[in-house]
Parts: structure tokens; sequence; C-alpha cells
């Protein structure tokens, strides 16, 4: 097999018959560095057919918060002008793909659809149910990781140490640089347009500003990866330090895929910098090991997907004392007793976004303060895809289960509500960065000042 084909799931196989070949575009929204784009091209381009791109945009998938709409929105329409310069029709639908996609592949007589990898319950769901309504060939093609989630591993890693040593052997035969795309030279025999919307939709007009929101697309997520390696990569090494603005800034960008996993990694690589490992560790191997754990459990955001000892242990005390004990709507408001963990969620409410150490603390603290662990998991993934810019994603769902449920972690000493599942205290952090320079932070911004470094948020870089 080829370097690609090691990426690709058939749902639906068969020889393709003629018609466009349509790539379903979802987790990955760029066109530069993007295999499964690749694939579909390289399929149109071997049957002399045309090459269509579709987005099925799900009005309230994001939740209800606009600023995730708003920062995707900003990404396709770079994606369709892109694309609109190499010839490629750029199809955008405000509707379910299960209902959409296969009157769509009719009316196209479309030969072939090709998708993009997610590890997520409802897009997987989404795919095998537009599977089973089509009867052309359908492939998914995973571009998001650099080594694909189903060649990593065939099974949900224990933890890092390991995954680590099956993912760095794969590693050199897929950290390759990706071909370009190229001008495609079969066209549709209508206008696409005709299934589309014009780009200012795609924009949404009707958004309101907002200060907070970093620049969207490929073009900004490029001069984001420029900027961490001519600045940040120099202080990566204070990365576990919010007040260091030593991560890279790049978290928005990799989940809503306007940049290449792949991209980053040889660029960083090519570095040679001495802090590149750190942050490659963190690139590749951590962020990799959320995908298979979201690939292989499908419990990844509930209380059974937390391995047997850390369910024990957190069964055996669940009649444990919690004081203080919150709800959702006091922790959604910052309206605890402690000013540190306040901080982190008045950041993540206001800019959506949250430093990667004051995370861990921000969903333990959760556990401990909630009535059950099912309730401290039920509001901390909640306030992490309403919130976050790069929310319901993989790493996020890892993190919290890694905080709250020892997930690629281990048993450690008993303690009250925890039980064995690793604890963190505000007496920790005091010891690694100053905490009343993030609590001044925090209250600016409910002033409305800005903050004065950027922050990191759930993908761990």
């Amino acid at each position: 097999m080829t370097h690609l084909e090691h990426r690709i799931e058939w749902l639906r196989n068969g020889a393709i018959p003629p018609g466009p070949v349509v790539f379903w575009m979802s987790r990955d929204q760029r066109v530069a560095d993007n295999w499964a784009l690749l694939f579909a091209q390289e399929q149109a381009l071997r049957l002399g057919v045309p090459l269509v791109v579709l987005f099925c945009f799900v009005p309230g998938y994001l939740g209800t918060l606009a600023r995730q709409e708003r920062f995707m929105r900003q990404g396709l329409v770079q994606v369709a002008h892109a694309l609109d310069g190499l010839r490629i029709p750029f199809l955008f639908l405000e509707q379910n793909p299960v209902s959409a996609i296969p009157p769509l592949l009719d009316r196209l007589r479309a030969g072939c659809l090709v998708a993009d990898f997610t590890p997520l319950r409802l897009s997987r769901d989404w795919k095998r149910q537009v599977a089973d309504a089509i009867r052309i060939p359908f492939a998914v093609v995973d571009a998001h990781n650099i080594v694909p989630c189903r060649a990593a591993s065939p099974r949900a890693e224990f933890a890092a140490r390991t995954f680590r040593p099956k993912l760095l052997r794969l590693l050199p035969d897929f950290l390759v640089e990706p071909a370009p795309m190229v001008s495609h030279p079969f066209r549709l025999p209508t206008p696409a347009s005709q299934e589309s919307v014009p780009f200012a939709d795609i924009a949404d007009p009707r958004a309101i500003p907002d200060r907070y929101l970093p620049p969207s697309g490929e073009a900004a997520a490029c001069r984001c990866l420029d900027r961490f390696l001519q600045e940040g990569l120099d202080r990566y090494d204070r990365r576990n330090d919010p007040n260091a603005g030593a991560t890279s800034g790049l978290s928005p960008y990799l989940h809503f895929g306007q940049l290449s996993a792949q991209r980053v990694a040889l660029a960083v690589t090519r570095s040679g910098h001495p802090n590149a490992p750190a942050f490659l560790e963190e690139l590749v191997v951590r962020r990799e090991l959320s995908d298979n754990f979201c690939f292989h459990n499908p419990d990844y955001d509930r209380f059974e997907g937390f391995p047997a000892w850390a369910r024990r242990t957190l069964d055996a005390h669940r009649g444990d004392p919690r004081s203080p004990c919150y709800g959702l709507d006091a922790f959604e408001a910052s309206e605890t007793h402690d000013p540190l963990w306040n901080a982190a969620q008045t950041e993540l409410r206001v800019a959506g976004r949250m430093h990667g150490y004051l995370r861990m603390y921000w969903a333990k603290k959760i556990l401990e303060w909630s009535a059950s662990p099912e309730e401290a998991l039920a509001i901390a993934i909640t306030l992490n895809d309403r919130y976050q810019l790069d929310g319901r994603d993989p790493n996020g769902y890892a993190g919290i289960a890694w905080s709250l449920g020892g997930v690629h972690d281990r048993p450690w000493g008993e303690r009250p509500v925890f039980g064995q599942v690793r604890y963190m205290s505000r007496g920790g952090c005091e010891r690694k960065f100053d905490v009343d320079r993030v609590v001044r932070r925090a209250d600016a911004l409910v002033r409305g000042g800005d903050q004065d470094e950027a922050q990191g948020g759930d993908q761990g870089v």
C-alpha cells in the first residue's frame, strides 16, 4: 500500500461509476496539506471527472456561543476562495448531512464520496447513516493525524508510555511533505453555484464584533506558526506557567483543521530548536493519543469510559462530604470561593480560552466541588464545549477524562472525594506560577481590558 492508502477506510467499496467526486469537508477545513482533499482530487483526475467540495453546517451544532461559529465561517470563506482559484466549486449547505448529502449526490450524479476522519461519535454516526443511504463508493481519509489513527494502534492505549513507541516507530513513514493541490481541469456541466450560497453568506454578516476572537483561516494559521517559530519556541520550556505566554496559540487552527499538524511538525522539526522535542511530544504523541482514546472508547465523554480502577475508587468515595458543593450555574458564572478557579473560568467564558495547566486544576476542582463524578463530568464538558474556541475536540474530552477519571494516568495516594485519582491543589499552583497575576488578568477581562499574554487552549500546545 502507498502512504496515502494507509489513511483510507472505505465505508462503501466498489468500482467508481462515471460522475463527479465529492469531498465532504468537515474536520479539516483547509486546502493545503489536506490528505483527504488530495485523495479526492487524485481519484477525480484518474477518472477524468469534476471535483466538488461540500461543507454541511448544522445550525446549533456548535452550541449557543457565536464565537466558534464565526471563527469557522471566516475560515471557510478563505477555503471557498482558494478552491475557486483551483477551479473547484465549494458548496456550503446549512443542513444536516444525513438528509442533505444523499439527494445532493443524486442531483450531481456523483460517482464517489470522500470525507475526512474524526473519532467523535456524532460525526461517525452521520457518516455511517450517509453510507447506508447511498450506492456509490464512500471513503474516509485521516487528514488530521500525522500517523493515521487506525494505523497507530488497533486498541485504546493505556497511557502515553504505551502509545509513544508505536507512534514514533511509524512517524518517519508518515511525516512527509504533502503534494500541492493543482488546478482542476474537469468542470461540472452545470454551475455549482445553484447548490451553494454566496461567499458573504458563508461569513455570516450578522455576526457582531468579538475583540477576543483571533484572525481565522489558513493564512492566519500560517502567520501564527511563523510567529511561534520566531518568538515562542524559545519560551516553550516555560509552557506550564500561565503567565509566560509560552504556548503556541495554534490550538484553534488545529482544532478547525485550518492548519495541518503535519505542517507544524515539519516546520518545528526543521527548526532544530532545543525545545522542539517537548513541543512535538504535545503536538504528536499527546494529541494523537486523544484521538486514539475517543476512537476506541465509545464512552469517551461518560463515567463508563474511565478505567476500571478509577471507577472503583470514585465509587468508593461517592458518600464523601463535598463542602462546598456547586452546580452548573455557579461554576459557569465564576462564583466559587476560589479566586484562582474563578479567574480560569472567567478567562474561558470571556475570551474563549484557558491555559492547559489551569485547565487541569479547573477540571479537578469541579470534581472536588460537585455532587458526583457524573455531574462533574457533565459540567466540565458543558463549559469546555460551550466556551472554549477549540471545544468539542478529542483533546478536550481526553483532558477532562484524565483530570476526573484517571484516563492515561495511574492510581495515586488515597484521599477524600478523589480516591486514588490524581489531586491538584492551589498550593501546588502557587509554587509553580504567580497566581495573583492570573487573577488580576481575569479581573481586567471583566472590566473590558486586554490580556497581557496570549494563552493556549485545549490542544496542549
